[in-house]
């Protein structure tokens, strides 16, 4: 079992995760809600967490392919219901930026297989959203 402790940091809204291992994550809420800014939004994590699950299974891939990756940089981007409560993502596109001598057809292939397949919270969130991916490569 995963165990998340949240405490009040400050205002309404402003709280601190806090995981088993004591890695920790700020949390607010907008503004606009009464929020202070922060942290994150909760919805906002989602899409940090989609970047960072598929990318830690490319990552994998990518070395059992041997492929030579010096550096990595994702952007996730998502739309959300308008005018519903809750607002669910409808839509989520991931892009990563890879660096290294890399062969395009494998890195095609490990970005298939770990957002389309791998990643647990890309196969939670395509239950309501429409997850699609793209790539650039930075040859060194």
């Amino acid at each position: 079992m995963i165990t998340i402790d949240l405490k009040r940091v400050s205002g309404d809204f402003h709280l601190e995760a806090t995981n088993d291992t004591g890695n920790s994550i700020q949390l607010d809420a907008s503004p606009d809600v009464g929020g202070t800014g922060k942290g994150m939004r909760p919805m906002q994590l989602l899409l940090a967490a989609l970047g960072g699950c598929s990318s830690v299974d490319l990552v994998m891939i990518l070395k059992k392919q041997k492929q030579e990756l010096k550096d990595i940089s994702i952007t996730v981007s998502g739309e959300r219901e308008k005018g519903k409560v809750p607002s669910l993502y409808t839509d989520a596109h991931i892009h990563f930026k890879l660096v290294g001598n890399l062969d395009k057809e494998k890195v095609e292939k490990a970005i298939v297989l770990a957002v389309e397949k791998y990643c647990s919270v890309a196969k939670t969130l395509e239950k309501s959203a429409i997850i699609t991916h793209s790539f650039e490569i930075i040859s060194q």
